[in-house]
């Protein structure tokens, strides 16, 4: 049982989910090797930096992905916990600020199309700054995680990725 000594586990979904999706025209396998192409993230997340930080990118690898906005700098560090070329990747965001799941994944279509949907489950800070955070954060990481991934889909689909 977790309380309040007892944080929860990273690997634990939180309340705090969003999911953005687009349709990239290229194959699935040329979006997952765009996916897995770690340190060339920031072309896509706007203000990033993105650095695999021990491993080879693969499974077990730790990534760190600093957004620098102004004067504000998030470090988000995550370990890969799977990889299913062509199909999906999923990590576990391990700071202090964003901790929980996360997973992209590539769904081949006709025409030599892919769906990518990007979910993460972000887990919440307790007590009343959770409750009152989330609503007013969601909208604005729906966004951003849709717009990242269309300025994804048109690298990918311009050939600049990966």
């Amino acid at each position: 049982m977790t309380g309040p000594e007892t944080p929860t586990p990273p690997s634990e979904p939180g309340l705090g989910e969003v999911t953005a999706t687009v349709i990239v025209n290229a194959p699935a396998d040329r979006v997952f090797a765009a996916f897995t192409a770690w340190g060339r993230q920031g072309e896509w997340i706007p203000f990033t930096e993105v650095r695999v930080v021990s491993g080879d990118g693969g499974e077990g690898s730790m990534i760190e992905a600093v957004t620098t906005v102004g004067p504000a700098i998030l470090k988000d560090v995550m370990q890969v916990v799977r990889l299913d070329p062509p199909y999906e990747v999923r990590v576990v965001h391990l700071g202090k600020l964003l901790r929980g799941p996360g997973v992209l994944r590539a769904t081949p279509m006709d025409g030599g199309r892919t769906q990518v949907v990007w979910h993460e489950w972000f887990q919440l800070p307790t007590g009343l700054a959770g409750r009152i955070a989330w609503p007013v954060l969601w909208p604005g990481s729906k966004v951003s995680l849709t717009q990242a991934l269309r300025r994804f889909a048109r690298l990918v689909e311009a050939g600049t990725l990966p």
